[in-house]
């Protein structure tokens, strides 16, 4: 079943909307369960690391830290890498040209593993330069760039990475891919539950922290490789730069390494600003915090969508199905807005309890709550927004238009500055409101140039769809934040009091959602309903 995801996602001649829709969820779900465990851990780790470090000290300079090597990933590893090395390799297996597919595939493993493995050694080098920017972190600029240093081989493991995954996306399977990350998390709350409580030092803590982070990272390279065998093919050594699909995934990595290390930079742009302008010793991780949480249905729910349809869009892409690509594309979007608003809604008005639960222990306090729960909020804004980006950048990729997103990225990314610098002055929460402004620019801009390039895309019966979801969610959030505001008027701030107050109002705010999305007749609830009687069949 794993390995039929992205067959059960692609749109089929003659299949109505409400079909797709019910497959694109049974899809999606199943992605979703696999992701979902792993977000779930890495907000176990979160919180772990939360009870050693808390937010404010000497983890600004490991947040700091750890930032500028995954800014170099995210330029040049794993995620870039994947986006344009699966339109290439499934184009050549659409035409049955596995042979060449494996050859390209096995090019680019070896270049990335060498031209990274280069990369990393020189980064090391100029750690203390590329961190002079962020000023004085946690009060300790040379343990920051000493935790750079550790950190930065995850850029050379991550790039070969991306080879690996890509290949098993577009077979199809992407259970492993979605599962690595359980176990880098489990390394790293390993590393942290044995080695920090041996620890003298407080530096000596973060400098676990880090290992354990290098070594989780060499696990979720290794493990989805032996999932390769009994595929067409295998991997070599060989590096066959003349090929002219090793150049043209070369040549595709650039937009897309731009866009998306663009997207990134701006978070490292936001710590420049946190850390110089407004509180080197709690703003960084505060807003570190508040992403991680932020993320958390992105990552289940529009990761999930946008990775199961990607194989398939670059299919149709192939084909010169625009009717099939219009469609999918149109799916995905209402089912992000459909999981995604609601999400977005619960964060911000039950973002203080939500963050007091999470990270208020061992060396948090309220102070430091308080801060990323406003933090929380204004991120919540552009929840949505980020997952329609990932989707419609992922159309993009899929087009191989791929300079279209990066120009978009790069106008974001001086948006994203002008706002940092006039809304630094409102405090922490500032700078996350500044990046919601700039998601809602980004889909906006993304959704009239994709309309541009295919004359016409599903924009009437997304937004109309998208405008029951806004009534609905609104009607989730008042019933969420009233029962929670009376729970917690009765049961007091106590962890088990907090605890119960929040699942109470998430449940009956849920209710809420699901009863209205019924009565406005909410399509993508159909899929939702179909998915729960599979599962009761199965």
């Amino acid at each position: 079943m794993l390995s039929k995801m992205a067959e059960q996602a692609e749109i089929r001649p003659g299949e109505t909307a409400a079909a797709r829709g019910r497959r694109l969820a049974w899809s999606t779900a199943i992605f979703s369960l696999a992701t979902g465990l792993s977000r779930i851990l890495g907000l176990i780790r979160e919180i772990v690391a939360a009870y050693y470090f808390g937010a404010a000290g000497k983890i600004n300079a490991f947040t700091v830290a750890f930032q500028v090597p995954n800014l170099v990933r995210a330029l040049v590893a794993d995620a870039a890498l994947s986006s344009a090395f699966v339109p290439v390799f499934s184009e050549l297996l659409e035409k049955g040209d596995r042979r060449r597919a494996w050859r390209v595939a096995s090019s680019l493993f070896w270049l990335m593993l060498l031209g990274l493995g280069a990369l990393t050694a020189l980064f090391i080098v100029l750690a203390p330069w590329l961190l002079r920017p962020f000023g004085d972190p946690g009060g300790d600029r040379a343990l920051a760039v000493g935790l750079s240093r550790v950190l930065f081989p995850i850029v050379a493991l991550l790039g070969v990475s991306g080879i690996v995954v890509g290949i098993l996306n577009s077979y199809e399977h992407f259970a492993v891919p979605a599962l690595t990350p359980v176990f880098w998390n489990l390394a790293i709350i390993v590393g942290l539950v044995i080695g920090v409580p041996q620890a003298h030092s407080l530096d000596t803590k973060l400098y676990v922290y880090a290992i354990s982070i290098v070594v989780g990272t060499v696990i979720q390279v290794l493990l989805p490789i032996p999932w390769l065998r009994g595929l067409d093919d295998r991997l070599r050594v060989v590096i066959d730069w003349h090929d002219p699909a090793v150049r043209r995934v070369l040549k595709l990595m650039v937009p897309v390494t731009l866009g998306l290390g663009l997207i990134n930079f701006n978070a490292v742009v936001d710590s420049a600003f946190a850390s110089r302008l407004i509180d080197p010793n709690l703003a960084p991780t505060a807003i570190d915090k508040a992403f991680r949480l932020y993320m958390l249905p992105q990552g289940m729910f529009s990761v999930a969508i946008a990775t199961v349809l990607f194989p398939s869009l670059a299919r149709l892409a192939a084909r010169g199905d625009l009717d099939g690509f219009r469609r999918n594309v149109g799916l995905g979007l209402r089912q992000i807005a459909f999981l995604l608003i609601p999400a977005g809604v619960v964060s911000a008005v039950l973002a203080d309890p939500i963050t007091r639960i999470v990270y208020q222990r061992g060396a948090w306090g309220p102070h430091e709550t308080a801060v990323t729960a406003g933090a929380l909020a204004a991120f919540s804004g552009g929840l949505v927004f980020n997952g329609a980006m990932l989707m419609l950048n992922r159309a993009f990729f899929s087009l191989q238009s791929n300079w279209i997103p990066t120009l978009v990225a790069l106008g974001n990314l001086g948006l994203n500055a002008a706002l940092d610098a006039a809304f630094y002055r409102f405090g922490t929460w500032g700078i996350p409101l500044s990046t919601s402004l700039v998601n809602i620019a980004g889909t906006v801009v993304l959704l009239w140039l994709l309309r541009r390039r295919l004359a016409r895309i599903e924009l009437v019966e997304t937004a109309a769809s998208t405008g029951r979801i806004v009534i609905a969610s609104a009607v989730l959030g008042g019933i969420a934040f009233g029962v929670w505001y009376g729970l917690d008027q009765a049961l007091g701030r106590s962890f088990g009091g907090q605890l119960v107050s929040v699942a109470v109002a998430l449940t009956a705010g849920t209710a809420g959602y699901l009863f209205s999305c019924r009565l406005l007749r909410v399509r993508e609830l159909n899929a939702l309903l179909a998915l729960r009687s599979r599962f009761k069949r199965a």
